[in-house]
């Protein structure tokens, strides 16, 4: 599969809940998981299923759509943890020295810069000349970037999930809260590693392109195959597997609810 690198989305989790305060305990009880998962996923020694990630970014008030991209410099600077005294610092080399990559930034590869500090700004700069990359191009920028107006296969960001699950983010506009994913299910891959149903905010729109899914919606099974559609309130508790021995490839659309 061709894809560009993918996006640490467990350093963007990790900088947004310590940004909002909330310790990873906490944020375990509140979505119903063990604070080890979130711990790894937010260290990227393991990946969240489906359903994880939407528990997680509706808890954190993040989209979905804004996980891919590289991570930012106001989502590196993070308030203090609240009660995780062995909440692991990855990617710490000294005291007070983070090492963050910004592949959107390297052409040629990934930049290892230094975030932490008071001379985060001046170091985020040397670190853009040394790269080659324009020294103007600022973090804001690239979480406003557009992703567009065409996207070829080998340009596609990809967010690989658990449980045989992938994304391919097809576009991205800045301030618009949808996703617009090319999405992947290998046999038997589901949106659930527990099994349960999934609840979040939005109304889904689907298109199988090949193979096939099964849809809990509900009480109701509904069995897609290549060139059925499906829509519905994402509020609705629901799940998705595939049970055949193909993979399942459909395009799917979820738009932030409209008050």
């Amino acid at each position: 599969m061709a894809s560009s690198a993918v996006p640490p989305i467990g350093a963007r989790l990790r900088a947004e809940r310590r940004r909002r305060g909330v310790s990873i305990r906490g944020l375990a009880r509140e979505i119903g998981v063990s604070a080890s998962l979130i711990s790894q996923i937010e260290t990227e020694k393991s990946s969240p299923s489906v359903s994880t990630l939407y528990a997680i970014s509706t808890a954190l008030g993040i989209s979905i759509e804004e996980l891919f991209g590289p991570v930012t410099a106001d989502e590196t600077e993070a308030a203090p943890e609240t009660e995780d005294a062995d909440d692991p610092a990855e990617g710490d080399e000294a005291a007070g020295v983070r090492v963050v990559r910004l592949p959107a930034f390297a052409p040629a590869g990934d930049v290892a810069v230094v975030r932490d500090g008071p001379a985060a700004a001046a170091l985020l700069t040397a670190a853009l000349a040394a790269s080659g990359a324009p020294v103007t191009a600022t973090p804001v920028e690239v979480a406003g970037k557009r992703v567009g107006p065409v996207i070829t296969p080998d340009e596609r960001e990809v967010l690989t999930l658990d449980s045989g699950v992938t994304w391919e983010l097809l576009g991205r506009m800045p301030h618009k809260h949808v996703e617009f994913l090319l999405i992947t299910y290998q046999p038997g891959g589901t949106s659930s590693s527990s099994g349960l149903l999934m609840r979040h905010s939005g109304i889904e729109f689907g298109f199988v392109i090949s193979g096939e899914l099964t849809l809990s919606l509900g009480f109701e099974t509904h069995k897609l195959t290549a060139g059925d559609a499906v829509s519905f309130d994402s509020s609705n508790p629901h799940a998705y597997r595939n049970e055949s021995a193909d993979p399942a490839v459909g395009v799917w659309f979820v738009l932030e609810r409209w008050a």
